[in-house]
């Protein structure tokens, strides 16, 4: 194999060009991304976006080693796995003896209102934390890490917020009993939270319009939306790759043999079922995976790693690492406090351990939260 061409210039992108070299692959390197920016911390985008200051400060990940070719503003339009061959948005053409698709997502929104914002890319923050530095009334849909995230910055920077989210937010991503902890401080920080579904939204003549599924209107200068992504995979529609319009990799990230994902793109089968898993960390393992699939095949190790996740909010920190506690457990308090907001947490039943507002290095997380019941 001598032309290998990777699709998107994300995380997942950088890594599976730097992992090809160190496994000695020495051929040649083409790297397609849709934005022009260099490849920056996409997770780091909210605090960016919103953090205090004139200026915004990115946070751009170290220059690529794999010295391939990088074609930045472009995307693939189709591809043709039989021809081995993928066309850009621009006419050229491109071939290759191998692939790897890490095309990411975008976001999903609800209008084409430009009073509606989305953070997902660099542009977007830019345009968030102009919109934001006149303090407007803001209504955010969706109480992930990403809602949250913007929630803490906006009213950090003088905005009157509205959070819309059914349930507690941010329990889906890390179980009910820290969800409920980060959801207590975020009302003591002045958030409002609305427990309820998103019927529909619109521009009014003065702003925007949130109407609910029980029909509380929520009006507001402008609205965030942060319910969830979209693959970029509509240009693999008459490829053949799709099944059940899902782009599909084994436990080796492979679509075919000379063809692998990584990213926010990729479903995998995992204890869950059928998912995609679009965390930092998880790109960047199934991008260290796939490479070594596309030049070892069989003989490349399965997909494994320590799942992990972090968020900054409302002056907190968070850290987990594991499975999402979904509540069955109460934690063990290996050190710190809960009352004073300050803890490692374990729950060994379910291999998960945490860290909240405390230091603890990233190793140490990863053992605690695999071993028995034990001292830090």
């Amino acid at each position: 194999m001598d032309n290998i061409l990777i699709l998107g210039n994300g995380v997942a992108g950088l890594t599976a060009g730097d992992t090809l070299r160190r496994l000695g692959y020495t051929g040649a390197i083409t790297i397609v991304g849709d934005e022009k920016h260099a490849t920056y911390s996409r997770p780091a985008l909210s605090k960016a976006a919103l953090a205090p200051g004139p200026e915004m400060e990115l946070n751009f990940l170290p220059e690529a080693t794999h010295g391939g070719t990088e074609l930045l503003g472009r995307s693939a339009t189709t591809v043709d796995p039989e021809a081995r061959r993928v066309t850009l948005d621009d006419g050229t053409v491109l071939d290759y003896e191998g692939l790897v698709i890490a095309t990411g997502t975008h976001a999903r929104r609800f209008t084409d209102s430009e009073r509606e914002y989305t953070l997902r890319s660099l542009d977007d923050a830019t345009a968030l934390r102009e919109r934001l530095s006149s303090a407007p009334k803001v209504a955010i849909i969706g109480g992930g890490p990403l809602g949250m995230e913007v929630a803490s910055g906006a009213i950090g920077l003088g905005c009157e917020v509205t959070l819309i989210h059914p349930g507690t937010p941010m329990e889906p991503h890390i179980g009910p009993q820290l969800a409920g902890i980060l959801t207590e401080v975020a009302l003591e920080n002045g958030l409002d939270i609305v427990d309820d579904f998103v019927a529909a939204v619109a521009e009014t003549p003065g702003g925007m319009c949130v109407r609910l599924s029980s029909g509380q209107e929520i009006t507001a200068d402008v609205v965030v939306s942060a319910a969830g992504d979209i693959p970029n995979d509509s240009w693999l529609a008459d490829s053949g790759l799709l099944i059940d319009g899902r782009l599909i990799a084994d436990e080796r990230c492979r679509v075919r043999p000379e063809i692998v994902a990584a990213g926010d793109v990729v479903w995998q089968q995992g204890a869950r079922g059928l998912r995609r898993t679009p965390i930092w960390t998880a790109a960047i393992e199934q991008a260290k995976t796939a490479a070594a699939a596309l030049l070892q095949g069989d003989e490349a190790a399965p997909l494994s790693y320590h799942s992990y996740f972090w968020t900054d909010q409302w002056g907190m920190n968070l850290k987990v690492s594991g499975p999402i506690p979904d509540g069955s457990e109460e934690p063990l308090v290996v050190k710190g406090s809960l009352a004073e907001r300050s803890a490692v947490l374990h729950w060994p039943g379910q291999g998960c351990a945490a860290s909240l507002n405390m230091r603890m290095p990233i190793p140490r997380l990863h053992k605690l939260a695999a071993s028995v019941p034990a001292e830090v």
